[in-house]
């Protein structure tokens, strides 16, 4: 994410805060000095702490910084969790650790003499953040297209590098591959698909036969929700205070290490042979990573379609989808019935 877009994220919470913190509140997004800073450097009036920060918040000292990237997490996971499905899901574990889980929805339809296909599912929240359980009307929206859908819980760090982040995204899918039989599934109609960090993860399995393997022919697409890490050594070369805090744990300073945690550089066949690339249309990084990832998997002999989205925001690309009415449904709905 670029620091503008980090910003009207966060100054929601910040002018609530500040706001509480007026009024004799308790609300600690941020720390009390954090908030006195804003204070000093924006005033108390809410409106104009929205417009001041997104102009001047590189004035704001770097444990306030800080505070904010963890505050836009927990916006992130609050706002990620608020719309949910009702569904019941099958749980089925993949691993020994409590994370490595898959929650699975089946259509209620008669099952196909193949099994249904299936939407793998996984959830972003910049490698740290984020569950299983963030999944809004997405199994319900699925489950009515006559899909599966399997929403992948998998490490985060700073207990699993992305590394393994991307292992415990493949062990899953081959897992329901490998079982797709007794799961109802069709193995040979299997779509992956991710939203910001778990774009990047979905890309990543997707192009890289080291996490795959052999189950990476059988995969039979992709779609990516408004990833910006594709290409990481150059999306860290571009990138802000904000944007560094959340890569820089993720993929380290060791340029050999980004290129080979890098989509891009292993778009190389073999792919998945069908994909689907959604990004924000006034998101710069989104756009350009994305560009340059279709355009390598193109050359590879992939079949892309990278479409830009006009009106929503990184948040609501992925939220809403599954809601009628938005274009990234329709887009999604569409590629779904050509696979």
């Amino acid at each position: 994410m670029r620091a503008k877009g980090l910003i009207i994220i966060l100054t929601g919470v910040l002018a609530t805060s500040v706001a509480a913190q007026q009024a004799g509140g308790r609300d600690r997004a941020l720390s009390r000095e954090c908030r006195r800073e804003v204070v000093q450097l924006c005033g108390m009036n809410r409106s104009e702490i929205r417009s001041c920060l997104k102009e001047r918040h590189e004035e704001l000292s770097p444990p306030c910084k800080a505070q904010m990237v963890q505050a836009i997490g927990q916006r992130m996971r609050e706002d990620e969790a608020r719309a949910t499905t009702a569904r019941p899901a099958r749980r089925i574990s993949y691993g020994s650790d409590p994370i490595q889980k898959i929650d699975l929805f089946t259509p209620a339809t008669a099952r196909p003499a193949k099994g249904h296909p299936l939407l793998v599912y996984v959830h972003g929240g910049g490698w740290r953040n984020g569950s299983k359980e963030m999944v809004q009307q997405k199994p319900d929206f699925f489950n009515a297209q006559g899909w599966g859908f399997a929403s992948v819980g998998y490490r985060l760090l700073p207990d699993a590098p992305v590394e393994q982040q991307a292992a415990d995204v493949a062990a899953a899918i081959a897992r329901l591959s490998h079982e797709a039989s007794a799961l109802g599934i069709d193995p040979d109609r299997v779509i992956v698909m991710g939203h910001s960090a778990g774009a990047h993860l979905a890309a990543l399995v997707s192009t890289d036969p080291a996490y795959l393997g052999a189950d990476l022919t059988r995969l039979a697409g992709v779609i990516l929700l408004d990833g910006a890490g594709y290409d990481v050594a150059s999306q860290m070369q571009q990138a802000n205070v904000l944007t560094r805090k959340i890569y820089e744990p993720a993929f380290g300073t060791d340029p050999a290490r980004q290129a080979r945690l890098s989509p891009t550089q292993h778009a190389a066949a073999p792919n998945a042979p069908r994909w689907l690339i959604l990004h924000v249309a006034r998101r710069a990084d989104s756009r350009e990573q994305s560009a340059t990832l279709a355009a390598a998997l193109q050359t590879s002999g992939a079949q892309v379609q990278l479409e830009a989205v006009e009106d929503v925001s990184h948040m609501t690309i992925n939220r809403e989808l599954g809601q009628t009415g938005n274009r990234q449904t329709s887009l999604v709905q569409a590629f779904l019935a050509g696979g």
